[in-house]
């Protein structure tokens, strides 16, 4: 019943009419096909620009890159935009990364979100792609993005719920890995850790080498309605592991009432609460 209002939510705000008033920059973009030689794919990109962006000629934002965009990136967009009226946030590039279509995201959200390939314990079928995409985001979007608006060049967020959640910990991974920065924010709502039997729970061993100057900002969630064996208790584990790390800014924790779907926006919002009203 929930992911059917989440759907109905969805649709709603898909079919709003297109604005042309103050409160609707012009600088907008539609919905726009980039193709990929990391993935070899095209993934389906859409930027929503700050309400201010078009006063000035001179003024650079952040940006925040949100993965399932064509589930998650309508809903996120207009609260962006209220919350940025409502002084809530500082105005932000808003940058949702998806596919060609909504039935589409299903199978390729498991291709590309997922590192390594799937064991067979996993019960699903993912050839790995999580590395692939990662070079998408960090050679070809962010830079594309970069060249495109004006962006500051530190202080980007990635956002991911499930596979999603997932691939924002392992970018964070391999980012700890290679000592490379692309994103410093990350949010990981109801991340799927079992995954890879638990592939990511090196991930506190890593970040304990990063150096403090770093400045890496974590909100992990998990939803208190969600399995206590497969989802609770592998989040809360790790979230206590890396706090134990003493190298990242961590909040976020155990939404009591909330399932799995309920997650990710609220995480999305409070995580990007934190990591740019307190600077």
């Amino acid at each position: 019943m929930k992911t059917i209002l989440y759907l109905l939510c969805l649709v709603l705000v898909g079919c709003q009419p297109k604005s042309s008033g103050p409160d609707k920059p012009s600088s907008d973009t539609p919905l726009r096909a980039i193709y990929s030689r990391a993935v070899n794919d095209s993934l389906y990109v859409q930027t929503q620009l700050p309400l201010e962006y078009d006063d000035s000629t001179t003024k650079h934002y952040p940006v925040v890159v949100i993965l399932d965009g064509n589930f998650h990136f309508p809903m996120l967009a207009a609260s962006v935009h209220q919350y940025e009226k409502a002084g809530l946030l500082p105005p932000l590039i808003l940058v949702g990364v998806g596919y060609r279509s909504f039935n589409a995201m299903d199978s390729l959200r498991v291709r590309d979100y997922l590192y390594p390939a799937a064991l067979a314990s996993d019960e699903l079928k993912a050839p790995g792609g999580g590395e692939r995409f990662r070079q998408f985001l960090s050679r070809e979007l962010v830079p594309s993005i970069d060249s495109t608006y004006r962006t500051t060049s530190q202080n980007r967020t990635l956002l991911g719920h499930s596979f999603g959640g997932y691939f924002a910990l392992y970018t964070l991974l391999s980012q700890a890995k290679t000592k490379t920065h692309d994103f410093q924010n990350f949010v990981a709502a109801s991340p799927s850790v079992w995954y890879h039997n638990f592939y990511l729970n090196q991930l506190p061993a890593q970040l304990s080498q990063l150096n403090k100057a770093d400045s890496i900002r974590l909100f992990l969630s998990v939803g208190g309605q969600e399995n206590p064996q497969w989802d609770i208790k592998p989040v809360s584990g790790l979230t206590t592991s890396i706090r134990q790390s003493h190298k990242v800014s961590l909040q976020g924790g155990v939404y009591d009432q909330l399932g799995h779907m309920d997650t990710g926006q609220l995480s999305f919002l409070k995580g990007l609460q934190y990591f740019y009203q307190s600077r």
